[in-house]
């Protein structure tokens, strides 16, 4: 019935999505096994995309040829830059989507791909032959083989629903959860664990009172996502922000007698940074409110994602403490809020290369490494789908350093320090984030895509393209003079110092009141140049004004860099024995025996490798 594929991946939501798309690009002939193909690209919480830090994650997936950014811009509904006020390594592009056209515009795009190939089912377990994984097992009976297997279950494997006191099997609400699969790799010597993840109730937005809430619209000129020529917003819906307060907790209380998570019948840990509201309450006592972004759903459909009030109480009480919060009063409810607990496997046991350790050709990405989010899942998909695809064609695997990428900083934090509750990328995990700015993802990685085969010759030379006008107009800025009298006006209004002589263009830049859109339009030699080279779009401006702004702050942080890539360099034997080096700290040993790094910067990241253990390894090499 099949004949042998490539790659079968198994799971379909954002990592799978994105571990196929870029596998078949490759040249690989993939299966997508998942139980239903119209939740491919399924939005199971809030529907949006990016945010601090997720959003440098999807520009540098679609920087890499992934879809993530192109779905983004064809189905959202709302753009907004975050952190705009701060300096360009803190801006975030973040966008509301339409939930229903997000995932059918998934499955479009990778319906149009000819390599893959579509099977509905559950896969049950793994087929293994002379100690290498040789395809899937399914729910149906059938085993279809195959060179490598990704595996992207989400929160699929043995997942558990709890509402209240009811709790129930299921990966997703009206759902099955998948079995087998975790029972087989633990037979197989794979360690694993539970976490936990929730999602809010959803509301009838007709019972909803929005003058009673606070309007957030989107930017004025919203942006996009990819750097390809998707179209920009022309209108926009609005989100809504409103507060509880204690009428809302004081009710919620009531039923924390019969809360999963404070009565023990959740053993997995939640996300931290994203808790519920009944953890809000216990663990913030003294705040007397807590925000809600209120969140449409889509273009044409009245439900609304109540940001701020996942829980699992049951849903009396839910509904009881909604109808208190401003606005709500005649709330209707379309879906109360559950809390979900399932299978994880911790990432310490995989490869940079997203591989495991335990089986060549198994490849792990998305929640089942213990992560929350769509961007962090779709992130890991590609370079799972890169290095699977890669590795079976017997060439070097792909991957990404802390300072090339958000996504190399989200993957080096995973196999290295592992995670003990769900893992979610922000700002400060990234060293050098003056470098990894979401605006510069396609200088840092369309050309390495492009070396293997993923990103498209059109895609480079528009990046190319880009980046020459960028340092067309950098050398006009450092080489052309402006004379006071072309500039003062401009500078006054700027509440800016006014020139006393001429100076190059460069030098009135660096002044933070001043814009280069403000020069060029004041300076009429710039303008006419800008103009010369058709250098006039936004993008470029942009990226030109941060470049001549930062150059000084970038360079620094570029020879920083430079100077701990080093280590990068210096290979670690996955034998090296080192219970026999009596020199390093007992902690050391152990956690370096356990995790087995690949180089002596991935074992100075290792939680409990000090300084003085990496000066000994250093030392026990150039002996050696």
């Amino acid at each position: 019935m099949f004949e042998k594929y490539d790659i079968i991946v198994v799971g379909g939501g954002h990592a799978g999505g994105e571990a196929a798309a870029a596998a078949a690009k490759l040249g690989s002939r993939v299966l997508l096994i998942t139980l239903s193909r119209i939740s491919i690209g399924q939005m199971s919480c809030n529907p949006a995309m990016g945010g601090i830090a997720k959003g440098q994650l999807v520009r540098e997936i679609d920087a890499l040829g992934g879809l993530s950014g192109i779905i983004t811009d064809k189905t959202m509904i709302q753009f907004r830059m975050l952190n705009i006020s701060k300096g360009p390594a803190m801006w975030s592009p973040r966008a509301q989507c339409d939930r229903r056209l997000y995932s059918y515009e998934w499955l479009n795009q990778l319906e149009k791909i000819p390599n893959v190939d579509f099977w509905e089912d559950m896969v049950v377990g793994l087929i293994i032959k002379n100690n290498k994984i040789s395809g899937v097992k399914t729910r149906m009976g059938i085993d279809i083989f195959s060179k490598a297997v990704i595996l992207t279950n989400g929160t699929f494997l043995n997942g558990k629903i709890f509402i209240g006191e009811k709790n129930f099997v299921g990966g997703r609400i009206g759902e099955k959860a998948s079995t087998g699969i975790t029972e087989q790799l633990i037979e197989l010597g794979f360690e694993s664990r539970r976490m936990k993840t929730g999602t809010p109730v959803r509301v009838d937005g007709r019972s909803l009172d929005f003058d009673k809430m606070i309007e957030q619209k989107g930017d004025e000129n919203p942006k996009k996502f990819s750097f390809s020529d998707t179209k920009p917003l022309k209108s926009q819906r609005s989100c809504y922000l409103t507060y509880t307060n204690e009428n809302v907790h004081e009710a919620l209380k009531t039923g924390f007698d019969k809360s999963p998570l404070f009565v023990g019948r959740i053993k997995g840990v939640g996300p931290r940074y994203c808790p519920s509201i009944e953890d809000k309450i216990e663990r913030f006592s003294d705040k007397t409110r807590h925000q809600l972004f209120i969140e449409p759903e889509g273009w044409d459909t009245h439900e609304i994602y109540v940001n701020g009030f996942s829980s699992s109480l049951p849903e009396d009480v839910q509904f009881k403490a909604l109808r208190l919060v401003p606005g709500f009063e005649k709330a209707k409810i379309f879906r109360p809020g559950y809390a979900i607990e399932y299978d994880f496997f911790p990432p310490t046991q995989l490869k940079y290369s997203l591989e495991t350790k335990l089986f060549d050709n198994l490849y792990f990405a998305g929640q089942i490494n213990g992560t929350t989010g769509y961007e962090e899942a779709a992130a890991q998909g590609i370079m799972a789908g890169i290095n699977a695809s890669l590795k079976i064609r017997e060439k070097e695997e792909f991957v990404l350093k802390r300072s090339q990428a958000y996504i190399g900083v989200l993957i080096d934090d995973l196999i290295t320090k592992g995670t003990e509750e769900p893992y979610r990328m922000f700002t400060s995990r990234a060293e050098f984030r003056t470098l990894l700015r979401q605006d510069n993802a396609d200088l840092r990685l369309t050309p390495l895509s492009f070396a293997i085969g993923l990103a498209t010759q059109e895609s480079l030379k528009r990046t190319d393209n880009k980046y020459k006008k960028v340092a067309l107009i950098t050398d006009f800025l450092n080489s052309q003079s402006v004379s006071p009298d072309i500039l003062d006006n401009y500078l006054e209004n700027s509440s800016s110092n006014i020139l006393k002589q001429k100076v190059k263009i460069s030098t009135v830049l660096l002044r933070p009141q001043i814009s280069l859109k403000g020069l060029i339009d004041n300076v009429p030699d710039l303008k006419q140049f800008v103009n010369s080279i058709d250098a006039d779009n936004e993008e470029i401006i942009e990226e030109t004004d941060i470049a001549v702004k930062y150059k000084s702050y970038i360079e620094k942080e570029q020879i920083n860099a430079e100077r701990i890539l080093k280590y990068e360099y210096i290979k670690l034997d996955k034998d090296f024995a080192y219970n026999n080096i009596q020199a390093l700290s007992w902690e050391a040993r152990e956690k370096l025996s356990k995790q087995l790094p690949e180089t002596i910067g991935q074992a100075s990241r290792i939680s409990g490798v000090s300084p003085a253990d990496v000066s000994v390894l250093l030392i026990y090499l150039n002996r050696s």
